[in-house]
């Protein structure tokens, strides 16, 4: 019955955005349905949705519209583009994706897939119009970067809480991980991506200044990627100092600079005085570019927070339960068996964090009997957290929504990348559990 509710609440919101209705009304009234379809008390439901809007918010609305802000600056600045012409020139057009693919790959490695993406979205605009190349033909490299880092390696929440559920070994996870993630990349990356030329995306986005700039001039390459980077030094510092340096009022401080939030802020703060206040700009211009990018994303955070809401109701109904219980009948191979339970999870619930989570409960009695390696484990479970990413995703709301995506798109796009992610990731790890025995 569970299934069946959660397949028929997946049709109409198919169904209701081929309508035309927004994603933000139509999740919300698909999680209505959909907790009162699983038995949920009507009161149950509101505390639901009140409980998912401050899960969904509380770790995305700061990062989300800092992100958005700094993507805006560096836009307007000219500082994006003059990270695009240098990455064009040292790179060449040829090679473009391969430049994106290994910015968002080092992006990722300490920076949340959120602030990553927020981070990067200004850059692939600009690269995609400065070299007059498809959209998806860039942004696909960078997306499947940030994700594939995000489901496999530490310090990324699903990992990590992996890793102390299963009493792996942290540097042989990153180590088996790295060894994943590079081919899974390249695949689901620049030969995925080069594929979906043929899809066409309107180029407009609020990143990108409608004023022709022709005659701008560019503020110098070395301070765009300072500081349009920050935020990933500042939590890249802040990942070595907690493992590397002692208690002491120093570490405290770089790991509170570190924070993906406050690291963010102050990007944000440095480039206003970078690009805004040293150039001659008063306040008052700064602050129209803030209120614009904000504007920008308003319906992007309702979408995301709609997108949580239905997450938070499937699970509050038990569906995760029932399915991890359903699938504790089925025999096949530890590994293939973890893989599957968290990818039925994931296109269950959406998040790719809780399915990890929610699947290690069930497989963990599995790595206490022996006979399985924890570390690939850890890159299993990984690898079935982003299969068939689809509408109760914020992901898959966020990659719609700020490359103008359609429903048809986002499905032949984001989900079959993730897809591919997954597919290919749990090849890797079969692979690496035949090598290492």
């Amino acid at each position: 019955m569970e299934l069946l509710v959660v397949f028929l609440a997946i049709c109409l919101q198919i169904f209701l955005t081929y309508k035309k209705v927004s994603p933000f009304l139509s999740l919300l009234f698909v999680a209505i349905l959909s907790g009162l379809f699983l038995g949920m008390e009507p009161m149950k439901i509101i505390a639901s949705m009140e409980k998912g809007v401050g899960n969904t918010l509380g770790g995305l609305a700061l990062i989300i519209c800092l992100g958005a802000i700094l993507g805006k600056i560096l836009e307007i600045s000219g500082a994006a583009e003059r990270i695009s012409v240098t990455l064009i020139r040292v790179f060449g057009q040829k090679n473009i994706q391969w430049a994106v693919l290994l910015t968002g790959f080092l992006i990722g490695l300490p920076l949340y897939y959120n602030a990553g993406f927020v981070i990067l979205v200004p850059l692939v605009f600009s690269i995609a119009r400065k070299a007059g190349l498809p959209l998806l033909y860039v942004a696909i490299p960078m997306a499947a970067s940030l994700s594939t880092t995000h489901c496999f390696l530490p310090p990324h929440p699903s990992p990590v809480f992996l890793v102390r559920s299963f009493q792996a070994d942290v540097g042989k996870t990153l180590v088996y991980g790295l060894m994943i993630t590079i081919p899974v990349v390249i695949v689901a990356g620049p030969l995925l991506g080069g594929l979906m030329k043929r899809i066409k995306v309107n180029i407009q986005t609020f990143f990108l200044s409608e004023e022709k700039n022709t005659a701008k001039a560019l503020p110098a390459a070395i301070p765009s990627f300072l500081i349009g980077l920050l935020p990933v030094i500042l939590i890249t510092v802040a990942v070595i100092a907690a493992g590397c340096m002692p208690d002491t009022i120093l570490r405290k401080i770089i790991l509170f600079a570190g924070d993906p939030t406050i690291a963010l802020l102050l990007a944000t703060s440095v480039a206003i005085w970078y690009f805004g206040i040293r150039n001659g700009k008063t306040m008052e211009t700064v602050m129209k570019w803030l209120n614009e990018a904000i504007a920008g994303i308003a319906v992007i955070l309702l979408i995301i927070t709609a997108g949580g809401i239905f997450k938070q109701v499937l699970q509050d109904s038990g569906t995760d339960r029932y399915i991890a219980s359903f699938s504790e009948k089925w025999q096949m191979p530890p590994l293939v068996f973890a893989w599957v339970i968290t990818a039925l999870l994931r296109v269950a619930i959406g998040s790719a964090t809780v399915a990890g989570i929610t699947a290690a409960g069930v497989v963990t009695p599995l790595v206490a009997a022996g006979g399985v390696s924890p570390e690939l484990m850890v890159l299993a479970v990984g690898a079935g957290s982003v299969f068939g990413s689809h509408i109760n995703d914020s992901g898959f709301w966020m990659f719609k929504e700020f490359f103008n995506l359609s429903l048809k798109q986002t499905f032949l796009s984001w989900t079959i990348m993730e897809t591919t992610i997954s597919i290919t990731g749990l090849a890797g790890v079969l692979l690496l559990n035949l090598i290492i025995r």
